[in-house]
């Protein structure tokens, strides 16, 4: 503002609100309105300070878990110098602790951490921090609540603590599934704002014993073939998973087993949508479905009717459950583009024996915008649950991958005696950590937990910002600075 008009309004305030500059990039930009008395001036701050306050969304107080090792090793700079300066500006108050080695936050949330303080969690890292973070809220109100966690049949009880998380990880599948894009600054801005969103959470057992919860992606055969590899290699980096995706798919294994799994036919939408929603529930197509069938196709969600199971053998290069799109940089589709976020339901990827070339046109098509499973040798169902039991273990529930493997690659050897033949059986990829066994059962798929996130499904009503307007419905600020004089050109309250 030119030096006469700033003397002309000596008093001024200055508003901070957020404004989508890209895409789904977020970015926080500032206001200025110059008053020609101070008491003026004073009186809009209090009001605007009082609005904010009233927002019983948006936390005040953050449980933070930074991990220093994940990714590019870069957790700790990301939250002092991207994050940090947001939360203070928006006045919200931090307890952060850097862990010290695997599962430091999961143990922590299971019995230290005093929740009841605290509006949400935060993790400053990739796909396992959260994951770990999952696993120990959800771990202690089952606990606190008295739920059995060996038994597949418990309905998971939900949690009121909200999760969030800020990208710092290797692919951060959840976060860019969930907001759209894996930037640092948009994540703690919608943790600010309050976005909420549900996600769905099963539960993992092997014979009524509980292994994990899976947020994402369970991956057996090329996916668990490709993790098992690259842990051998962390030494190199995230490179490794480049690595070790290429060896796997040169090998070229496939498994034989049984899937078996309760399709989820009381819902709207199927894998195979072209209309996708990240919004949770249930797809709701172009047409407009009045609120009361909404609200009933939701009920019809969260309390599913009894179906019959289906049982399906083969020999499957890969079998995948996608709780979500499990979408990231190089796959913008993601695994399964039509899965939802909080619909109950998990999609039942099966991709059965096929040649190489095959395979690979089916893994490009995850770069692509065709539909990854219009293949005669790909299918792909909406399941509640699901079991899966490899061949050389139906009759030996007992199954453990680490102290068999001698016995079943004999056995296996014995049935095909070429020296290339297939191993007996792959290993599970769970959201990112290999599971102990292969017969595994999933439970009930279940929407306990909130992600302090949100994708914004109509991207065109945030689309522009016009600065006044939005200082009048106040939703999108945050902030209010102490009254003081700016040199700048901006609006004047009258």
């Amino acid at each position: 503002m030119p030096q006469k008009s700033t003397e002309a309004y000596p008093y001024a305030f200055t508003v901070s609100y957020v404004e989508r500059v890209w895409q789904h990039r977020w970015r926080c930009s500032d206001v200025t309105f110059h008053c020609l008395e101070g008491a003026l001036c004073q009186q809009w701050v209090q009001t605007i300070r009082e609005q904010l306050t009233a927002l019983t969304s948006r936390p005040k107080h953050l449980l933070v878990y930074i991990n220093p090792y994940g990714g590019k090793q870069q957790g700790e700079r990301i939250y002092e110098q991207k994050v940090a300066p947001l939360f203070t500006l928006a006045s919200i108050s931090t307890d952060v602790i850097v862990t010290e080695h695997a599962n430091h936050a999961r143990d922590h949330l299971r019995t230290e951490a005093e929740l009841k303080q605290y509006d949400g969690v935060v993790c400053v890292g990739g796909d396992g921090m959260f994951s770990e973070m999952v696993h120990g809220l959800v771990s202690r109100t089952q606990r606190d609540n008295g739920v059995d966690q060996n038994s597949p049949e418990e309905k998971l009880v939900p949690c009121t603590l909200r999760i969030g998380i800020i990208p710092a990880g290797s692919t951060d599948c959840i976060c860019y599934a969930t907001v759209g894009i894996n930037d640092p600054v948009t994540s703690a801005l919608h943790i600010i704002v309050g976005d909420a969103q549900p996600m769905d959470v099963c539960s993992v057992h092997h014979n009524n014993t509980f292994l994990r919860y899976s947020v994402s992606l369970l991956g057996y055969g090329f996916y668990g073939d490709v993790l098992a590899d690259s842990e051998r290699k962390r030494w190199m980096g995230p490179a490794r998973y480049d690595f070790s995706g290429f060896k796997t798919f040169l090998t070229h294994h496939y498994y034989e087993g049984t899937v078996s799994f309760l399709p989820a036919t009381d819902i709207l939408g199927t894998p195979r949508d072209k209309t996708r929603c990240r919004a949770g529930y249930v797809l709701l197509y172009k047409c407009n479905l009045s609120n009361n069938i909404h609200n009933q196709l939701c009920s019809l969600v969260l309390y599913p009717h009894v179906w019959g199971w289906r049982v399906i053998r083969g020999k499957f290069l890969a079998i995948n459950a996608a709780s979500m799109s499990c979408a990231c940089p190089r796959s913008p589709k993601g695994l399964s583009p039509a899965a939802h976020l909080a619909d109950g339901t998990t999609d039942l990827i099966l991709v059965r024996q096929c040649s190489r070339f095959n395979f690979l046109r089916h893994l490009l098509r995850h770069t692509s915008k065709y539909d990854q499973f219009d293949m005669t040798f790909v299918e792909v169902h909406r399941v509640r649950r699901f079991r899966f039991t490899p061949r050389y273990c139906q009759s030996d529930s007992e199954l453990d991958l680490r102290e068999n493997g001698k016995r079943l690659f004999s056995q296996i050897c014995r049935d095909h005696p070429a020296c290339s033949c297939s191993p007996a059986y792959s290993s599970w990829n769970c959201d990112g950590e290999i599971l102990p066994h292969a017969a595994i059962e999933v439970g009930y798929v279940t929407t306990p937990y909130n992600l302090l996130c949100k994708y914004t499904v109509h991207s065109e009503s945030i689309q522009t910002h016009s600065l006044f307007p939005h200082f009048v419905t106040l939703q999108p600020c945050y902030k209010m600075d102490k009254i003081k004089t700016h040199q700048s050109t901006h609006n004047t309250p009258s």
